[in-house]
């Protein structure tokens, strides 16, 4: 090969060699920026879609955690059903409402006591499982088949009593605040918490002389429940 022909293949093979280089880096920078926009989007994509999750989760959260409030606001209608019994105290509470007593729902008993002249002393228990109000009002306490009633012993009317347990209310009775003599024998006496009781009991006492007959209020101390005329 002549001079001049070698120096003409170099010229072109170095000419075809940078252009082939040329391409090359062009592919590479080419795959290269492609790759990163697909990187890109990939991460974007990536990015955006624990992001989706975590909302849709968090929507997900949301649904079941009102659920579970839904739940809590069942709790609350109990309590509201449980409020609905009871008198209403004004301060948005509810109290169990208590009855008044009847003669039935006590367990009495009475006994002779020979302070003040002699009476007889009557105690007052409700019976097991009962709570129930005697009224501020004198006991109705009866003589005899007519009736005769016992008068009050004091003047003012006393407070009333809620009966449960061992709570006991006293009350006195004089079968005879007279001087004179004469009167009625009679071994028992009608007890009854007011006049409407529907049920009143007959309590033995033994032997006793009833003339203008007097009773106390009802007291929680026995001391207390002493007729002085």
């Amino acid at each position: 090969m002549s001079g001049n022909r070698r120096k003409a293949f170099l010229v072109s093979a170095v000419l075809v060699g940078g252009a082939m280089l040329m391409t090359a880096c062009q592919d590479t920078d080419k795959a290269a920026d492609t790759g990163a926009s697909q990187g890109s989007s990939s991460a974007s994509a990536d990015a955006a879609t624990p992001s989706g999750s975590s909302a849709a989760g968090g929507g997900q959260g949301t649904s079941k955690g009102s659920g579970t409030a839904g739940k809590g606001s069942g709790a609350t209608g109990g309590t509201e059903d449980g409020a609905g019994s009871g008198a209403d105290t004004g301060n948005g509470k509810r109290e169990p409402v208590q009855q008044s007593c009847g003669a039935n729902d006590i367990s009495w008993n009475t006994r002779s006591e020979t302070q003040a002249g002699g009476y007889i002393l009557i105690s007052a228990k409700a019976k097991p499982g009962i709570t129930c109000i005697l009224p501020a009002a004198l006991p109705t306490v009866a003589f005899g088949s007519d009736g005769t009633e016992a008068g009050p012993a004091e003047q003012a009317v006393g407070e009333q009593i809620t009966l449960s347990g061992n709570t006991t209310a006293y009350a006195g009775v004089n079968p005879k605040s007279t001087n004179a003599d004469g009167g009625k024998e009679l071994d028992s006496i009608i007890v009854a918490v007011g006049n409407d009781d529907p049920e009143p009991v007959s309590l033995k006492v033994g032997t006793i002389t009833v003339d203008k007959p007097v009773v106390t209020n009802w007291h929680t101390s026995a001391t207390d429940a002493v007729p002085f005329s």
